[in-house]
């Protein structure tokens, strides 16, 4: 397994295309990953579950699919609420 916290922070875009396309090829051998990255939208778009914190506390949970289109990441993430998401 291998813990990462915000591989991305900091980085040049293009750098953080290199490592998210490095963190998916160790994914596609077969090494779990647990990621913790503010960039909710390439991380959940990588993962096969996620889970999204607010004040420390769960607020979605879910496979890309379910946190996608009304899922309520946007809400999630931004401190939205579900009316307003849609």
């Amino acid at each position: 397994m291998l813990l990462l916290d915000e591989p991305s922070l900091g980085l040049a875009p293009r750098i953080v295309d290199d490592v998210f396309a490095t963190i998916s090829e160790l994914r596609t051998g077969g090494l779990s990953v647990l990621l913790v990255e503010q960039n909710a939208t390439r991380a959940v778009a990588m993962s096969d579950r996620a889970y999204v914190l607010g004040t420390g506390r769960v607020t979605r949970s879910g496979t890309p699919e379910e946190l996608g289109e009304g899922g309520g990441m946007a809400a999630a993430y931004l401190g939205l609420s579900r009316e307003a998401e849609s």
